[in-house]
């Protein structure tokens, strides 16, 4: 595992204001975060654009993104530990306004998907230094809250994608998103660069800290890739293609392969032995498990409340406020909580009222009003409110003190696998049902003719059926999460 040297604080960093470095490494976790949201979004505009991508290809334009992300988020965190997590930070910014350029100008699927990965890269280089320099600056009794905001953000940044992506769509193209991210990424280039801190020295050659691990690397993101292809290209090919079908079996072979590597290697990207922690196990599948269902709820939101309620592009990302509300009131309320009556109950019952509300939106069709809409995703906002700071709390409190910056990575793969399967299973699913409801008919189908009411009609049905699907896996893995906690552990505090 990476372990941080904090080094010497130089003077610059010792004037360093907590609350200014916060906000700016909170705003680089709503940028690299918030994209995902926001090109789920974009859905019905790509869909009917000019591309003509087929339903796997618009996974793939989701999940490219957030796959990168996901697998290169540890081995960022390592590279921050031997260069300089200053210095990855803006180099990973610099990155993600490159990939932002590639994807507007993308004049085929193939460039977008491309796009998408060189601005994952991009986002999996900021985020693990993020929460390690937002935790360098603050004092040791304000861990637990520095903690608490940057998980916030990272719950908000869906809300801030769906409003912001909202605003963009209403007037511009699908490419408009891409041409607004870049130049808030060199907006916040140059912030991060006044007040970022500078300590946090690389560590020295022969330590520890900051040993990359390219091989194990390259197993997790194959892995991964192959097992996201079999579940994306299962449903337009047929499961038992042999595409789909090797798809599964080199995912399956190269996780064993990962697991007898890491247990071997020197300084693996993941050691398997962390699981043993049972906080750590908790929190990693805790996390994972949260984002999978608000993914799914990411990627149909956009078409449900444009298709089925004709809202428009910015209205719908409005709509989705609520959200924003129970997460960033609820999350200022979970560490108390956590105190008071420690991480297991506090993670069942937010788990419990996600798994709720994923059920009440199977209910959702054309005739639903939007208040009761709304308040569904109120008490979703409030499951993952209460749920997530615990959730990364129990990580970063499962690994020793030192370290913060594999830990953050964990949490952070942790989030972006989850959603990225969130958005594949529920994509999967949408479209298959969406086939069987409407023999003939697409999702391109729907985004031509979004008024057509036999079209709506079955992609409500299609979307209620996943709605199901993904509460009741959600259901399953919450029981096992809140198991694996021990009756005492998980609790904030401030090492």
């Amino acid at each position: 595992m990476t372990i941080i040297s904090t080094g010497a604080r130089s003077p610059r960093a010792d004037t360093a204001r907590p609350g200014s470095v916060l906000a700016a490494m909170s705003s680089c976790v709503i940028m690299a975060v918030s994209l995902v949201a926001a090109v789920n979004l974009a859905v019905p505009k790509l869909t009917a654009g000019s591309l003509h991508p087929s339903p796997s290809q618009l996974l793939w334009i989701v999940d490219s993104y957030v796959l990168v992300f996901a697998c290169l988020l540890i081995s960022a965190g390592a590279a921050g530990d031997r260069f300089g997590r200053r210095r990855v930070l803006l180099a990973g910014l610099a990155v993600y306004t490159a990939g932002c350029v590639v994807a507007a100008l993308a004049p085929a699927v193939p460039v977008l998907v491309a796009g998408r990965v060189v601005t994952g890269v991009g986002a999996a280089l900021v985020m693990p230094a993020t929460l390690s320099m937002s935790l360098q600056a603050a004092p040791p009794e304000r861990r637990a809250h520095t903690i608490a905001v940057w998980t916030a953000a990272t719950g908000a940044a869906g809300i801030v994608g769906n409003l912001a992506g909202g605003l963009v769509l209403q007037y511009l193209p699908w490419q408009g998103l891409f041409w607004v991210m870049a130049p808030v990424a060199l907006a916040l280039l140059a912030l991060a660069a006044r007040v970022a801190p500078r300590h946090g020295a690389p560590s020295a050659a022969g330590g520890a800290a900051g040993r990359l691990d390219p091989a194990g690397s390259a197993l997790l993101v194959l892995a991964f890739a192959a097992l996201l292809t079999g579940i994306i290209e299962g449903q337009e090919r047929g499961w038992r293609d042999a595409l789909v079908l090797g798809a599964f079996v080199l995912a399956v072979v190269a996780f064993a392969c990962f697991a007898w590597y890491a247990l071997r290697a020197a300084h693996p990207v993941i050691d398997p032995r962390v699981f043993a922690s049972r906080a750590v196990a908790a929190g990693v599948l805790g996390v994972t498990v949260t984002f999978f269902g608000l993914f799914a709820l990411f990627f149909v939101n956009a078409q449900y409340l444009q298709y089925a309620k004709g809202f428009s592009p910015l209205v719908t990302g409005v709509a989705v406020g609520p959200l924003a509300v129970g997460m960033l009131v609820v999350s200022r309320i979970s560490p108390a909580l956590v105190r008071r009556h420690g991480s297991r109950p506090v993670v069942a019952a937010g788990a419990a009222l996600l798994v709720l509300g994923l059920w009440l939106l199977s209910y959702a069709d054309a005739a639903m009003p939007y208040a009761v809409y709304a308040v569904v995703l109120v008490a979703m906002a409030a499951g993952m409110g209460l749920s997530l700071p615990a959730l990364s709390t129990s990580i970063l409190n499962g690994l020793p003190a030192a370290s913060a910056g594999a830990g953050s990575g964990l949490n952070g793969a942790a989030r972006e696998v989850g959603s990225a399967f969130g958005v594949a299973v529920f994509g999967t699913l949408l479209a298959g049902r969406m086939a069987a409801y409407a023999p003939g008919r697409s999702l391109r189908s729907l985004a031509e003719q979004g008024t057509d009411a036999r079209l709506v009609a079955a992609f409500t049905h299609a979307a209620s059926d996943g709605f199901r699907v993904v509460a009741v896996v959600v259901a399953v893995l919450a029981v096992v999460v809140v198991s694996l906690y021990p009756s005492s552990g998980g609790r904030l505090s401030g090492r």
